[in-house]
This record gives structure tokens, C-alpha cells and sequence, in this order.
């Protein structure tokens, strides 16, 4: 039997009600669902970089100590690994999307693999390298170190340093004993003299002429080469992570100004970062530049280094890159334009 308008009018009320609120909750589901969807992942998915604990890496120590990562709405950790080498070792095996690199790892490993690309230079050093020598082994002059044991960081710039150092001065590399060290077992190797030598980057230069002391020697190396700090990223992470990355090099860009405009408090930060003394500082300071770039002589040392590589037999009879497809300037360009003077 059917009830009158009158009789039903309560139950209905009650009915809409209760669709009513049952509507809201649906609404707020479908607005919390398409903010899922939309929201930019910069704020909800933390970038790991892995640094290597050099005085080149400063721009990141001042960004994190200055919150500038934080102030781009960037989530950035860092991990430390003791040599850029390592650092996109970690990449490779897919451990971390960012590594800080030298050129020499990246040559190294473009001839096997293609699953990096190079964001940025971020700093520079014209005399990084140095080759430091044992009085008591003999050695005063470049010429002496025939028939010694030098000791250099296998796989890094160091290596491609001693090579360049020895090829300059007349010394068939055969004519020398080279032998793998560890970055923070350089000092000890020339103390104990288990090498004659070491060519080493910092801080292990410095470490290990503080060591030796009056029986140390930095043998003068005209400054061979330029020594280059990248930042290298996953290639899977170019482009969808663009944004996020345009963030972290603002952000490494008013590091680099910090820097600049304030190179006591940012000694500050080098010096607790790396547990080391003003006195390392002073060492190494005037040498370091600091400042964003992708430009043409980066290719041109790479490739330098490339053909270094294949004479030496590192290449294992890879042909050489092409490293304009190694090269990911969208973020740069984006975050600071007048940084890309690459030809690609």
C-alpha cells in the first residue's frame, strides 16, 4: 500500500540526508585520488646523491648546511663515498640516481656503459693532482723516478695524472712500478715506505705531505690538467625528474655564490665536512673554482682522456664515445641558461 506525500515525508528527509553525506565522502575521495595523480613528485620522493668527500664536492656541503636544497622544495639526501670513482660506481649498480664524478671515471666507464648522463660541472681545480715524493727514496727531480714504486688511486684522474706526468717528463711508464692505493691509506703507504711516491688528489695530497714532512717533495707538474667535478645522474631519471634537478642546481648555484661571497664561513663547512685543519685549507684554496657549467672544453678533455684510455688498453677495444650523448643540459639550461655554452 502506498503511503501519502505527508506520511513519507520524514523517511525521505532522513534518506537525502544521509546521501547527501554520502556524496561528500565520495567527492573528498575523488579529490584526494586526483591530487595522487597530479601532486609533482619533488615533495613526496627523496633524491639521493652520492658525494665524494673532496674539496670539489663543497657546493653540495654548503647547500645542505645553508638549507637551500630545502629552500627549492627539494628532498635531497647525501651519502658520502670516499672518491667520485665510487660515487658512480653506486650509480651504475643502481644504488643512487646522483653521483659527483671527475672525468677520468666517466671516460672509464662510457666505454661499457650508457646508463649515465652528465648534468653538470660544478667545480673546477687547476692543481688537484699532485705527485709527492720521498726524499729518502732518492727522488728530488721527475727524472729520478725511474725504477720506483709510485703508488696513485687506480681509476680516477689521479691515474690518468701520473700517466700524463710520466709521458711529459720522458719516462716510459714501464720504467716504473705503479701500485694501487686507497685514498685514506695514501699517507700511510709513502710513510711506511711501501711506495717511493704517490700521485694522489686531495685531501690524500695533503695528508700525506703532512706526513712525510721534510722528507716529503711535490715534484712541479706544470699543472698537466684540469681537473673537472661533475654531477652525474641515472638516465632513467632524466626528464621525469628534470624539475627536481633544475631545483638541486639553483640550489648548487647559490651554494657556488655563497662561496664566492663568503669564502671564510665556507671554509668553516669544508673544514668540519672533512675533518680537517685551516691549515689543509690554505694548502688548496686558491687552486678550486667553483662555479655551474656545461661547455665545449668538458667534450674536449673527455675525449683527450678517452683517447688516453684506448692507447693504455682501458677501453678493452671499445671504440670512443660520442660524449655529446652523455651530455643532459635541460635542467642547467633551464636553472641557469648562461651556464650551457655546449654545441650539441
Amino acid at each position: 500500500m502506498c503511503c501519502t506525500f505527508e506520511g513519507c515525508a520524514a523517511p525521505v528527509a532522513v534518506l537525502l540526508k544521509h546521501l547527501s553525506c554520502w556524496f561528500r565522502h565520495i567527492n573528498h575521495l575523488l579529490v584526494a585520488f586526483t591530487f595522487c595523480l597530479t601532486a609533482t613528485p619533488s615533495f613526496a620522493e627523496e633524491l639521493v646523491a652520492a658525494v665524494a668527500r673532496i674539496p670539489l664536492s663543497l657546493p653540495f656541503y654548503v647547500a645542505e648546511e645553508q638549507g637551500y636544497f630545502v629552500a627549492e622544495g627539494l628532498k635531497l639526501r647525501i651519502e658520502d663515498c670516499s672518491v667520485g670513482r665510487v660515487c658512480l660506481k653506486r650509480l651504475l649498480d643502481g644504488e643512487v640516481p646522483i653521483a659527483t664524478v671527475a672525468d677520468t671515471p666517466i671516460v672509464l666507464s662510457s666505454f661499457s656503459s650508457q646508463a649515465f648522463f652528465i648534468l653538470a660541472t660544478i667545480s673546477s681545480a687547476s692543481n688537484d693532482n699532485k705527485l709527492l715524493a720521498r726524499k729518502s727514496a732518492g727522488i728530488a727531480s721527475p727524472e729520478d723516478l725511474s725504477g720506483k714504486r709510485i703508488g696513485t688511486i687506480t681509476g680516477t684522474g689521479a691515474q690518468y695524472f701520473l700517466d700524463s706526468f710520466l709521458l711529459l717528463n720522458g719516462i716510459d711508464r714501464r720504467d716504473v712500478t705503479v701500485i694501487s692505493v686507497a685514498p685514506d691509506r695514501a699517507a700511510t703507504a709513502i710513510q711506511k715506505r711501501e711506495v717511493d711516491a704517490l700521485a694522489v688528489f686531495e685531501p690524500s695530497a695533503y695528508m700525506a705531505a703532512t706526513a712525510l714532512g721534510e722528507d716529503g717533495k711535490i715534484l712541479l707538474s706544470a699543472r698537466i690538467n684540469r681537473t673537472n667535478f661533475n654531477v652525474a645522474i641515472d638516465r632513467r631519471i632524466a626528464g621525469p625528474r628534470d624539475a627536481d634537478l633544475g631545483k638541486m642546481l639553483r640550489a648548487l648555484a647559490r651554494a657556488n655564490r655563497f662561496i664566492h661571497e663568503q669564502p671564510l664561513r665556507a671554509q668553516v663547512v669544508l673544514r668540519t665536512r672533512l675533518k680537517l685543519d685551516q691549515n689543509f685549507v690554505d694548502w688548496i684554496w686558491k687552486d678550486y673554482e667553483y662555479a655551474l657549467s656545461l661547455d665545449q672544453s668538458l667534450i674536449a678533455v673527455l675525449e683527450s682522456q678517452a683517447r688516453w684510455a684506448a692507447r693504455e688498453g682501458y677501453a678493452d677495444g671499445a671504440s670512443l664515445p660520442n660524449y655529446l650523448d652523455y651530455i643532459h643540459p635541460v635542467p642547467l639550461a633551464r636553472a641557469l641558461a648562461s651556464a650551457v655554452t655546449i654545441v650539441k
